[in-house]
């Protein structure tokens, strides 16, 4: 199985701007639709509840998504079983419990916190940045200031505007 994080960043490596939520106010259309696309055609997708709260997602037939939270219990009126779940579970036990699935492709979207929790646990088996040709100067960060040393491999990358927005593919290289 992989689990790919996907995210799109500046060039000085914001995900946000200014703290801002709403990535679509400023990523490119390029990148809106490679997400979609993404998004799309993966069944199985994690986020937290700081990515869900401020643009719900609705449950799907086509998907299981998991937003992770320390306390589910508060949207459990939200909760389709399958569907759209909530869960303090660890990421190692939702890591394991889509590969008992039998799904191929598991996507983590989301902040910073996700992105470290599962970057920390070595759970991440590709990154996927978007690199957009802006610069913000203040905005979030792709992980959380903790001390991290993680390697990784250009897989691929390609440029897909005029712009110079590019799509990158990276594999993490386990440590040692």
């Amino acid at each position: 199985m992989k689990t790919i994080l996907i995210f799109v960043s500046t060039l000085d490596g914001k995900i946000t701007r200014w703290g801002e939520p709403d990535i679509r106010s400023w990523s490119s259309k390029a990148d809106q639709d490679h997400f979609d696309a993404v998004w799309n055609r993966t069944r199985g997708v994690i986020m937290g509840s700081g990515t869900y709260n401020p643009d719900p997602i609705s449950p799907s037939l086509d998907h299981l998504f998991i937003v992770m939270t320390k306390r589910p219990d508060e949207y459990r009126n939200k909760e389709r079983k399958g569907r759209l779940e909530f869960t303090s579970d660890s990421a190692a036990h939702l890591v394991s419990r889509f590969e008992k699935e039998g799904e191929e492709v598991i996507l983590i979207v989301g902040g910073p916190h996700i992105a470290t929790l599962f970057l920390k646990e070595q759970l991440i088996n590709e990154l996927w940045l978007t690199l957009e040709p802006r610069i913000f100067g203040r905005g979030g960060n792709l992980v959380t200031e903790e001390k991290l040393d993680i390697e990784l491999r250009l897989l691929s990358y390609s440029k897909v505007n005029d712009e110079g927005t590019l799509i990158t593919k990276y594999q993490v290289l386990k440590k040692s």
